[in-house]
């Protein structure tokens, strides 16, 4: 799927792994680091856009404004989205590459780039996604074309059946765990398989968001019928199936098999360090949250409430919720999951990135303990670098906040097998 994206944005017929061709990205997305973006461009002389058509921008790592000088940021970022003439500004309407995605502002076959690590998100639309830096996202915006090496392929195939509480999350950790998150370092990752073909958009989303900490440039699910009837439903048009051509051959192929497959946590302070949540229960936890690029969707609010139906957070500690966009948080109050969860203690914040990149709205004191649904757990990630923070699913941290510990979730499902 890769090379087919790459292939076409270059203007080539075909590109074989390991060559290094110039392309065209259809989207690229900014969000607060367009100021950064304008800095250098000015120092440049450049004063236009190649084509701001493409352009996305998104304030969402610090929304609310926790500083005065992230509110000057903002300032700035809206006078420079009217002075380059982007037409396509979200505003804080949660997170970015949610906001993307259920507005159908990607499709299937396009080359993205984006100012976030977590880019590859695109991929669960059929997209190839990928995060960038600001000096690479500034030679972007400036010509309108950025150089890539064609990447290898690592074909992960998804068989198995789905067990009690078992998400997407735990199937990207097992892949860690098992693999290394080296496993696709500058590599694109093609998730296939029954499992697969069976996830929810909200799933493959996960997936494709976590292939960052498989090393992977690229993370992609075909763009089947499903992907075509979401993106149909979110207002899109002349939208069609895509992916890898027939007999595509790969650099690598793993196995996952989900059956009987346990949820799993990735444990301070690396995202490899990768255990079943039975290994590490009974820790205690100060702080649940569920939020980020990763998860907070509306699926997860579904399974967080059915958790904490007729329960009551512990009362160590502070479930915080932080939805990934305001129409997730809009869908979640019409369905009724807001009320289930702040009834049971839970405190939902602003939509954006929140605690996750350790900006706000749920930053970790000393020697604190937080259960996580993000992508990363290095040292310092939500606060201060003496405390610890656990990664696993919506599941697992709805449990813990319950528990006040680290606990299977399957202890406390009652709903169908996911």
């Amino acid at each position: 799927m890769a090379e087919r994206v790459l292939a076409r944005t270059s203007g080539r017929a075909r590109v074989a792994a390991g060559e290094y061709v110039t392309a065209s990205p259809d989207v690229l997305m900014c969000h607060e680091a367009l100021t950064m973006c304008a800095s250098q461009l000015r120092r440049v002389g450049v004063e236009h856009l190649a084509h701001p058509e493409r352009v996305h921008v998104v304030l969402d790592h610090f929304f609310p404004a926790p500083t005065a000088a992230a509110a000057r940021d903002h300032v700035r970022a809206r006078r420079l989205v009217e002075q380059y003439g982007i037409t396509n500004f979200w505003g804080h309407a949660g997170i970015c590459h949610q906001v993307l995605v259920e507005h159908a502002a990607v499709r299937p076959g396009q080359l993205v780039v984006g100012t976030d690590s977590h880019s590859s998100t695109y991929g669960a639309v059929g997209a190839a996604g990928a995060g960038i830096g600001v000096t690479e996202m500034t030679y972007a915006l400036a010509t309108g074309e950025l150089w890539f090496q064609v990447p290898p392929t690592v074909r992960v195939e998804l068989v198995g059946t789905g067990g009690p509480a078992l998400m997407a999350k735990d199937l990207v950790l097992a892949l860690a765990g098992a693999h290394g998150t080296d496993v696709a370092q500058y590599a694109a990752i093609e998730f296939g398989g029954p499992v697969a073909t069976a996830m929810s958009i909200a799933g493959r989303m996960t997936m494709a968001n976590m292939g960052a900490e498989l090393g992977a440039k690229f993370a992609c699910f075909p763009a089947d019928d499903r992907t075509v009837e979401y993106l149909r439903d979110a207002g899109a048009a002349d939208i069609e199936p895509f992916g890898a051509e027939p007999g595509a051959r790969y650099a690598r192929a793993i196995t996952l098999d989900t059956t009987g497959l346990a949820p799993h946590v990735a444990c301070p302070h690396n995202p490899g360090n990768v255990r079943p949540v039975t290994e590490v229960a009974g820790t205690a936890v100060h702080q649940a949250f569920l939020g980020s690029c990763t998860n907070a969707r509306l699926e997860d609010f579904a399974v967080a409430a059915a958790v904490l139906t007729g329960r009551r957070v512990h009362p160590r500690v502070r479930f915080v919720v932080t939805p990934a966009s305001q129409r997730t948080f809009l869908d979640a109050v019409r369905a009724g999951y807001v009320a289930t969860l702040v009834e049971a203690g839970a405190h939902i914040t602003a939509s954006g990135c929140g605690a996750c990149p350790g900006g706000h709205q749920g930053l970790l004191g000393p020697g604190e303990v937080c259960v996580s649904s993000t992508n990363r757990n290095c040292v310092g990630r939500m606060g201060s670098t003496d405390s610890s923070v656990y990664r696993g699913s919506p599941a697992v941290v709805a449990a813990a906040a319950v528990a006040g510990e680290l606990i299977d979730p399957r202890e406390l499902w009652t709903g169908s097998t996911l």
